[in-house]
């Protein structure tokens, strides 16, 4: 089982190997990032409704190290493996593969996803990468955010307890 689980986390290469199986059966790929240091409810809705907009769900997931320049150094909580194993575990992500860099659009220019999402607390073209998914014939979604759960207001209040 926990095998099954390594098997979706991916290096660039094998993924984009694993995303031509996928385009020939025409299934179609969704691409989504984020942190996802502390997984909670609003994250769960947000990926689930991620996937059902498409066949299949990979998951950008920044490192260690983008993570401490995005949220500071108290950041991340879990470490890179701990947030890929706990991803992949969902059945609604089919692939989680780690990026580097601040911004996952290195990432979406090498996959070219059919569709790329973010939280309903972005307005289209803030979107890292809309430009590259749109001139590649893509789209490009908001979608709805889980008022009251994020992963700093949960880190609050832990301090707070």
């Amino acid at each position: 089982m926990l095998h099954d689980v390594k098997a979706k986390i991916y290096q660039l290469d094998a993924l984009k190997r694993r995303m031509a199986a996928w385009r020939i059966r025409d299934q179609k790929i969704v691409f989504t990032n984020g942190c996802f240091d502390l997984l909670h409810l609003g994250h769960l809705s947000y990926l689930a409704e991620a996937r059902s907009l498409g066949d299949k769900l990979i998951l950008g997931l920044n490192s260690d190290k983008s993570v401490k320049i995005l949220k500071g150094d108290a950041r991340p909580i879990n470490d890179v493996e701990s947030r890929a194993m706990m991803l992949a575990s969902f059945s609604f992500v089919d692939a989680v593969v780690v990026f580097e860099e601040e911004t996952p659009l290195k990432l979406i220019t090498a996959i070219l996803p059919d569709i790329l999402v973010k939280g309903g607390d972005y307005e289209v073209n803030q979107i890292v990468g809309h430009d590259v998914v749109l001139n590649n014939g893509g789209e490009v979604k908001t979608l709805s955010f889980l008022e009251g759960y994020s992963s700093t207001s949960l880190v609050s209040r832990i301090k707070g307890s």
